[in-house]
Formats: structure tokens, sequence, C-alpha cells
């Protein structure tokens, strides 16, 4: 079986989606990296990662609308097609996800499965615990519902993922591999 980030990563390439591998350590460094000013959050669900100080996490209705770069978690990633899962939480995730014209996710390498059908059962699993609102996107927002395919129209026109690997291998923390 093939190692899930690297199909993850190639699934990536194919939708022009840009993608940093780095530690827990090294997560601040590739979110400086990664985000253009001004920038906003949703906090973190993992234990031990959390957002720097410099993202806003409650962002005011004012600085959503300034943003051009939102940060948020994904709670799995499918690594055939490329697709995060993105929860609905308190925090806010949806109009961070949406709203800005540029969405960095944060997507921990343990959290990968292989297809659709393990994604669902994990969604399965997250319905039966209460957290029933999930979106699973592919890349960025385009629609070619008039014609010629537009980027941006129902959500962010770049995507970025920030893989954060527990095990050493994201030794490359900070290192933008496109």
């Amino acid at each position: 079986m093939s190692d899930p980030v690297e199909t993850f990563e190639a699934s990536l390439d194919a939708l022009d989606v840009t993608r940093t591998r780095t530690t827990p350590g090294g997560l601040a460094e590739a979110l400086a990296e990664a985000v253009v000013e001004p920038v906003v959050g949703s906090p973190l669900p993992f234990e031990g990662l959390s957002l720097p100080d410099w993202v806003p996490t409650h962002p005011t209705a004012g600085e959503l609308e300034a943003a051009r770069t939102g940060v948020t978690a994904a709670a799995a990633g499918i690594a055939e097609y490329g697709t995060l899962v993105v929860q609905s939480r308190p925090g806010g995730d949806e109009p961070v996800s949406l709203y800005p014209e540029r969405h960095v996710v944060v997507l921990r390498a343990t959290d990968l499965v292989p297809g659709v059908s393990e994604a669902l059962a994990f969604v399965g699993e997250e319905f039966a615990a209460g957290r029933d609102s999930a979106v699973f996107a592919t890349g960025m927002s385009a629609t070619a519902d008039m014609g010629e395919s537009v980027r941006g129209v129902h959500g962010p026109r770049e995507v970025h993922v920030v893989i954060v690997e527990e095990d050493g291998r994201g030794d490359g923390a900070g290192v933008v591999e496109s």
C-alpha cells in the first residue's frame, strides 16, 4: 500500500493546491510562509497544536471581511482525491474557510484516510457523536455554470494545506512544496 501522505500530495498537485509538510514545532513558521495578510483563523481542535498569537481566532465581522487568508483545521483528508473534511464548529470554521480568498488548512498526517468509504465511516462516527456538519472540499472553489470556468465564486480562490507530521518526517518545516 502506498504512503497516504504521498498519495495525498500527488492528489493536491493535480488540483493545483500547494502544501507544506511540517512538525508541530514548525507549525508557526509554516503558517507564516503560507498566509497572506491580513489573516483570521478558528481555533485548532488538536491537542498540542494551536495557531500562533498573530492569527486572530475569534474574528469580528470587520476582521473577517478584511481578511485575505482564513486558517482552519481539517478533521480528515482523503488521500485518493486531495479532499479535505472541514467540520462546522462553534469557532467559526465555515466563514473563516469560505470568505477569505485564500484558505490555509491544517491537517494532521494521522487524519488522512485512503478513500471515500473510510471518510464516510469517519463522518458517520462524528455524526453519531453529535458533530453533524461537515463539508468535503476538493481544491479551490470553482464553477463553470455559465460557460468558462471561474475560481472563487463560492469560496476561496487558493487553497494551501499544512500537513503536520508527528513522526519527524516533516523536517522541512516552512518549505512550501508545490
